[in-house]
């Protein structure tokens, strides 16, 4: 078991969702934003943990890199949506958050178009910062709401943390593009032009 412990983690992230998903029904009285907190924060710490016990223990699979951000993606995707709909994001403030699912969207069909290809593109150390002002600003989201009443700056500065989330959702995006638009193109396989008529 301890050699599929990091794959065992996504998967549990993954089942977690719906789970987390559900909790927003949870009734208010009786803590349900807390709830919905919780399994948020647990499912991120399985992020954190999958990887640092994979790399720790050398124990990295190319079914956890693929299942990996999978399993990020539908977590934060999945919190925004229920923050649309709960009207915690409303107005102008859904544009960072269609920012951040087009972005991760985009990434997620280069990603597998790459994997075709046997190409392997390593995690930045700036998409990781993203990661976590991303999960820092819907933690604050979600939790807003069950104490407005003591601190009723909380929504607001998960708001401006959203915003700088997407700021470093397209700095990222862009970078991933540029990047690999070579191997998406296939300008890698093709000859360059003063050497395509060479003769060995």
């Amino acid at each position: 078991m301890g050699d599929h412990l990091p794959n065992l983690l996504t998967f549990a992230r993954i089942a977690l969702t719906p789970v987390f998903v559900a909790a927003f029904w949870w009734p208010a009285e009786m803590g349900g934003r807390w709830v919905v907190l919780a399994l948020f924060l647990i499912a991120a710490i399985t992020d954190y943990a999958d990887g640092w016990i994979a790399r720790r223990r050398n124990m990295e699979s190319r079914l956890g890199a693929m299942l990996d951000p999978i399993a990020d993606k539908l977590l934060i995707a999945s919190a925004l949506v229920m923050l649309v709909y709960k009207d915690d994001i409303r107005g102008f403030v859904i544009i960072p958050a269609l920012v951040i699912l087009a972005r991760e969207i985009l990434v997620s069909g280069m990603r597998e178009f790459l994997a075709t290809i046997a190409i392997q593109v390593p995690v930045s150390s700036i998409s990781k910062f993203k990661t976590v002002v991303q999960v820092i600003a819907i933690a604050m989201l979600i939790v807003a709401p069950a104490i407005e009443h003591v601190w009723g700056w909380l929504h607001q500065a998960g708001i401006v943390a959203l915003w700088g989330a997407a700021v470093l959702t397209l700095y990222t995006g862009f970078s991933y593009v540029q990047a690999n638009v070579a191997h998406v193109s296939g300008e890698h396989a093709r000859p360059r032009p003063r050497e395509a008529g060479r003769t060995s």
